[in-house]
């Protein structure tokens, strides 16, 4: 959502059905180690989730497709799925997002702000802190009028511990 990684020509703000944003995968790689887990996010089963939806040319279509995957598909915690989007200003397109796979060894279901909190505080991975890929997120949600009741108490923990 604040790192695309790719070239793109138009971003909205967007929401799926049937999925939300959680701190739902123990991270072995980019924010901590298979010995020392951190927290990344997934999309999870049910609800709702407000996010980015970045438009590509055709041109690049195959190349962010690849960087995607070179980048998420890491550990293949994820399932690559299409997934119907409202955007911002009410079409509806179809987008490539990677939904979290509950029967990966890394999915960590739902956890409590705390115990989110306690695994963020020690993650560190090949990509940095954990407690800076927290904090990222929680800025640009903000900047972006996005309240995540849990994603904000794991910050605010954080930051007070």
């Amino acid at each position: 959502m604040w790192r695309p990684g790719f070239p793109y020509v138009d971003l909205q703000t967007a929401r799926i059905h049937g999925y939300h944003r959680a701190l739902c995968v123990w991270s072995w790689v980019y924010r901590g180690t298979q010995s020392k887990p951190g927290l990344v996010l997934g999309l999870d089963m049910g609800g709702s989730c407000i996010g980015r939806a970045f438009r590509v040319t055709a041109a690049n279509k195959i190349d962010a497709v690849n960087y995607l995957y070179e980048r998420e598909m890491v550990t293949a915690v994820y399932v690559p799925t299409f997934v119907p989007v409202r955007l911002n200003n009410r079409q509806q397109v179809t987008a490539l997002t990677f939904v979290v796979d509950r029967a990966h060894a890394q999915y960590a279901g739902k956890l409590s702000a705390e115990e989110a909190a306690e695994a963020v505080l020690h993650g560190c991975g090949c990509s940095g802190d954990n407690t800076d890929y927290v904090a990222n997120t929680v800025r640009h949600l903000d900047e972006l009028g996005i309240r995540d009741r849990i994603l904000h108490r794991v910050d605010a923990i954080v930051r007070s511990g």
